[in-house]
């Protein structure tokens, strides 16, 4: 029998692997560079924004308390005259990546502990190489691509971004499951 604490190496070295397919991905490819758009008269956007202060966070313009509230004409009027907004408001300053990095790669890391869970829960010791491929690839999937997909069904999420980054999902699902079957019978 497989145990997860056996899989240690195929856990840390699928993340690794995938950590480094992604930061290809976004450093050296222009896959992504036209995910997000500019605003028109970005600096007057920017100034008439700056002095609302807002905190960073998620918001949603115009926004309601309930669904009564959504109901009155006051509110059906906002959402026509628009603009219709969902935003992530960062902090001010030059964006740090460090951050961001460690929890991508600790995210992935997760991923990489689910998909040798599900592998040593399913599969026996020995197992051969394409079923350890596709048990581990399929929950990568999972993990890396269908929380995407809400994201452009609930908030209009352009869906060629979710398309581009699916199609990234499924390259970190590829490895994780390349390097699960590798290693499975080297345990």
């Amino acid at each position: 029998m497989t145990t997860l604490a056996s899989l240690w190496l195929p856990i840390l070295l699928s993340a690794v692997v995938v950590f480094i397919a992604s930061s290809i991905i976004h450093m050296a490819l222009a896959w992504h560079k036209s995910d997000y758009g500019q605003v028109p008269r970005e600096a007057e956007v920017m100034d008439a924004l700056r002095p609302f202060a807002i905190a960073p966070g998620d918001y949603m313009v115009p926004n309601c308390s309930d669904m009564a509230q959504m109901r009155t004409p006051e509110f059906k009027d906002k959402m026509q005259r628009g603009p219709v907004v969902v935003m992530t408001v960062f902090p001010s300053g030059m964006m740090s990546i460090n951050r961001s990095l460690a929890l991508w790669f600790l995210y992935c890391l997760v991923v990489s502990l689910f998909a040798g869970y599900v592998a040593c829960a399913t599969l026996p010791a020995g197992a051969p190489y394409l079923k350890v491929f596709r048990v581990a690839s399929t929950v990568a999937f999972v993990g890396y691509v269908f929380a995407l997909w809400q994201m452009s069904i609930w908030y209009r999420r352009s869906w060629i971004t979710t398309l581009k980054s699916s199609v990234d999902g499924l390259i970190y699902s590829l490895l994780t499951g390349g390097v699960f079957g590798w290693l499975w019978d080297r345990l």
